[in-house]
C-alpha cells in the first residue's frame, strides 16, 4: 500500500508554488496578487493542464490527494475569514455617517434587485435538479452583492491611496457593506440547507442564540487573552485559533456554514491588544500564502472554461452585465445623490465593485450547499476574476492628480486608522 504521505508531499508545494508565482506575475502589470493565485488555481485545474496534459495534471492532484488538500485549504480559509471579522470595524460610521450608510445600502440594494431577476431568469436553464427557484435565486442575487473587503484594502494600499479621503471612505462602506451581506448569506445558507421555512427560521434563531453568547462572552475572551498575552504571545495565538474553530464548528451544528462561524469569532474577537495584533499578523503571514493557495486549486478543479457549452457564455455575459451594473451603479448613484460629482461617485463604484477572494468563498459555498452547478459556478468565478482585474486600472484612469483623492484623510479618522492595521 502506497503512503498516502507521499502524493501530498509533491501536490503542496507544486499548488504554492505556481499561485506566488501567479501573484507576482500580476503584481508586473499593476493587479493584487489574488488575481494571479485565482488564476494559477483555475489553470491547474481542467480549464488548461488538465485539458493539454491531462496525464501531468494527475500526477500532480491525483484523486487521493483531493480530499486531504481541500481540508486543508479549508483551514486557512476558516484563518482568512476570522481576519476579515476581526478587522471589520464599524467604528468609521461616526464619520460621513449619512454617505457611508447611503453607499452601502445602494452597493447592496441594487444589485439584490438585478441579480433577483436574471437569477428568476436563468433558473429553468442553470439551476441543479431537486432546487426550488427561492434558494437559488437568492443565492445568485446576494453573490452579485459581495465586495471583497480585503482585496479592496490591498488595491488601495498598492497605489498609496489607503489613508486619503477615497480610501477611507471606501473602505467603511465596504465593511457596512460586508457585514450586512454576510448576515443575508447566513440566512440563505439556512434556507438552502433545511427542509422547511420553519426549521431554517430555527437554524438563524440558533445562530443568533449563538452570536449573543459570544457577545455576552467577550469580557472573558478578553480577560483570558490579557493573561495569555502576559505568559506568551504562542498561547494567545493557540486561543484565537481554537476559538474560530470551536466557533466554526458550532455554526455548522446548528446548520450554517463553518465560515460563519470563523467570521463571527473575529467579529466579537476583542481589538486594541498588542498580542491579539501579533497573533493576527502570525496567522496573515503564515496561513494565507502557505496554505490558501490549496483553497485557490480546489476552486479551480471545480471551474472548467473548456467544459462550457457556447450558448452558456450568453449567460456569463449577463451575469457580468448585471454584477456590474448593480454594484458600481448602485454605489455611485448613492454618492452621486448624497452630494458628490461624478468622478468621485464613479471612483468609489468602481472601488465598491471588487469582489476578489470573498466572492470565491461565497460561491464555494453555494457549490458545497448544491444551490448552483458546476457551469454556474464557473460563470460566476469568471465575473468575480473581472471585476477584481478591473478595479485598479479603471480607477488610475478617474483618480488621476484629482487632491481629492489624493490629499489625506482628516486627522482622527477610525476609519483611516482601521485601513492602516488592514494593510500591515
Amino acid at each position: 500500500m502506497s503512503d498516502p504521505l507521499l502524493p501530498l508531499l509533491l501536490a503542496v508545494p507544486a499548488v504554492v508554488l505556481a499561485c506566488q508565482a501567479g501573484g507576482r506575475a500580476v503584481r508586473l502589470i499593476g493587479q493584487p496578487p489574488v488575481i494571479g493565485e485565482i488564476l494559477a488555481g483555475i489553470l491547474l485545474g481542467p480549464s488548461l493542464l488538465g485539458w493539454l496534459a491531462p496525464g501531468v495534471q494527475h500526477h500532480l492532484l491525483p484523486p487521493s490527494v483531493l480530499p486531504v488538500t481541500s481540508a486543508l485549504g479549508n483551514i486557512p480559509l476558516l484563518a482568512f475569514l476570522f481576519l476579515i471579522g476581526l478587522e471589520l470595524d464599524l467604528r468609521s460610521l461616526r464619520t460621513t455617517r449619512r454617505a457611508v450608510v447611503a453607499v452601502s445600502l445602494g452597493s447592496l440594494l441594487l444589485p439584490l434587485a438585478l441579480g433577483t431577476a436574471l437569477a428568476s431568469a436563468m433558473y429553468p436553464h442553470l439551476a441543479p435538479p431537486g432546487v426550488g427557484r427561492l434558494p437559488f435565486t437568492l443565492f445568485v442575487a446576494v453573490a452579485l452583492s459581495i465586495t471583497a473587503f480585503p482585496v479592496l484594502a490591498r488595491i488601495l494600499a498598492d497605489r498609496g491611496v489607503e489613508t486619503t479621503r477615497l480610501g477611507t471612505f471606501v473602505m467603511a462602506c465596504a465593511a457596512v457593506d460586508d457585514a450586512l451581506a454576510w448576515c443575508l448569506l447566513t440566512a440563505v445558507v439556512a434556507l438552502c440547507t433545511a427542509g422547511t421555512a420553519l426549521s431554517a427560521l430555527t437554524t438563524l434563531a440558533w445562530a443568533a442564540v449563538l452570536m449573543a453568547a459570544l457577545t455576552l462572552l467577550r469580557p472573558v475572551l478578553l480577560a483570558l487573552l490579557k493573561r495569555a498575552g502576559r505568559t506568551s504571545d504562542d498561547l494567545v495565538l493557540v486561543v484565537l485559533f481554537a476559538g474560530l474553530c470551536l466557533t466554526a464548528y458550532a455554526t455548522d451544528r446548528i446548520g450554517v456554514h463553518p465560515a460563519f462561524g470563523a467570521f463571527l469569532f473575529g467579529a466579537v474577537a476583542p481589538r486594541g491588544l498588542p498580542a491579539v495584533e501579533r497573533s493576527a499578523a502570525r496567522i496573515r503571514a503564515v496561513f494565507l500564502p502557505v496554505l490558501l493557495p490549496l483553497y485557490f486549486v480546489d476552486t479551480g478543479l471545480h471551474t472548467n472554461l473548456s467544459n462550457l457549452p457556447a450558448g452558456q457564455w450568453g449567460w456569463g455575459t449577463a451575469i457580468l452585465t448585471v454584477a456590474v451594473v448593480g454594484k458600481w451603479g448602485g454605489a455611485a448613484g448613492a454618492a452621486r445623490l448624497t452630494g458628490s460629482d461624478w468622478r468621485w461617485s464613479a471612483a468609489v463604484g468602481t472601488l465598491m465593485n471588487c469582489r476578489g477572494l470573498t466572492e470565491l468563498v461565497v460561491l464555494g459555498i453555494g457549490r458545497q450547499i448544491g444551490v448552483i452547478t458546476e457551469q454556474t459556478f464557473t460563470l460566476l468565478v469568471v465575473m468575480a476574476v473581472v471585476t477584481t482585474a478591473a478595479t485598479a486600472p479603471v480607477l488610475s484612469r478617474l483618480a488621476g492628480r484629482d487632491p481629492r483623492m489624493t490629499s489625506p484623510a482628516p486627522a482622527g479618522d477610525p476609519a483611516h486608522e482601521r485601513t492602516r492595521e488592514v494593510t500591515g
